[in-house]
């Protein structure tokens, strides 16, 4: 029952981050860094704490009397996966939401399969699996080759797009996505998405303020099992970091292209477009609200990163196709695309039995 539970959340939670990005259409007359820091400061600033006061009582007190070693590492996760989530917006803003979102989650559930091993493998933690266990291990070699294959799904979707941009006309591409790049897209993309594999390494290190909510929460709940929203905790200091990054670029970004009178200029629709970018950054948190849920029911980060990335992937491409994003391609093209996305998503399911293989023994 945890498990189906699991699954239902990270559904939920996949749905929510697939679908974010979709509010942002309704903004008119706002360059990119403005409605993009709107919608961050719900994101990252207002709707984290408010969660986390809603659902953990004392949430204040537990980051206060957590170790200034464990929040700067959490932190500092949050400020590498900040880039990444800045990037992300790049990513879908040059791509559109099928090829960016398969691209950059596709980097981004690969290395977030690997990065924790890595570190641990530094820094050697008791119960904790290193990329070492991971080589002379039946399930770590699998997750592996789930690596492996996601690279190969990417490969074959920017073959797609490479196609897409050689069929379609500058104004077809631009009647989908009105910025399409694929060379400036696909750079952007491959850094997003190994930056951002950084989050759920941010979810690891701060798990000890986790622990503290649960164990809490166990003392005023007896024999009710695991704190649903014990994670709520961990991504207010994750999510510090990511609006760290993104406030200083959309900053300098904003007096560059001098577009801050963005935020008063009355001749826009302000009311409009404040209330879409809040939507799109409070359904962006969502997913991890959702995440944390997940994960607390499945008890493994790994496999909960893997399956929270798959159902993005899946989420976004419906959007891709509701937006036409591939309208006018090639019917070999188009099998392509959809070839790199089954590709991707049967390199999540490698990763996920290599993972259940992997925490079993």
């Amino acid at each position: 029952m945890n498990a189906l539970l699991g699954v239902i959340f990270h559904s939920i939670g996949g749905f929510a981050s697939g679908s974010f990005y979709m509010p942002y259409s309704k903004v008119k007359g706002w360059a990119w860094e403005s409605y993009w820091i709107i919608g961050g400061l719900f994101s990252w600033l207002i709707v984290p704490p408010l969660a986390a006061y809603l659902t953990i009582p004392g949430f204040g007190h537990i980051i206060g009397s957590t170790s200034s070693n464990i929040l700067a590492i959490t932190y500092l996760m949050g400020l590498l996966w900040g880039i990444g989530g800045l990037t992300y917006g790049l990513g879908v803003r040059y791509l559109g939401m099928s090829l960016g979102n398969s691209v950059v989650l596709g980097f981004c559930s690969a290395f977030g399969a690997l990065i924790p091993p890595i570190y641990y493998s530094i820094n050697p933690t008791a119960g904790k699996i290193s990329f070492l266990h991971m080589l002379g291990n039946p399930g770590g070699r699998m997750v592996l080759l789930g690596v492996l294959v996601c690279l190969a799904g990417i490969a074959i979707s920017g073959n797609a797009g490479w196609k897409k941009e050689k069929e379609l006309t500058p104004e077809q591409t631009k009647a989908s996505v009105q910025e399409f790049s694929l060379v400036k897209g696909l750079i952007i993309a491959v850094i997003s998405g190994i930056l951002s594999s950084f989050f759920n390494f941010g979810i690891e290190a701060g798990k000890p303020m986790a622990i503290v909510a649960n164990e809490a929460w166990k003392v005023a709940n007896p024999n009710q099992g695991e704190f649903l929203f014990q994670n709520n905790v961990i991504f207010v200091v994750i999510l510090w970091g990511g609006l760290t990054t993104n406030l200083i670029w959309t900053t300098i970004l904003n007096f560059k292209n001098k577009t801050y009178s963005n935020f008063t200029d009355l001749k826009k629709p302000l009311l409009n477009n404040y209330f879409f970018a809040a939507l799109a950054g409070t359904t962006w948190f969502l997913q991890f609200f959702f995440y944390g849920m997940g994960e607390s029911k499945l008890g493994n980060g790994a496999s909960s990163w893997i399956l929270h990335m798959s159902t993005i992937i899946l989420t976004a491409n419906m959007w891709g196709l509701y937006n036409k994003e591939w309208k006018g391609v090639s019917s070999r093209t188009f099998r392509t695309f959809v070839l790199g996305i089954a590709v991707i998503l049967l390199s999540v399911v490698i990763v996920a039995f290599g993972n259940s293989a992997l925490f079993k023994d």
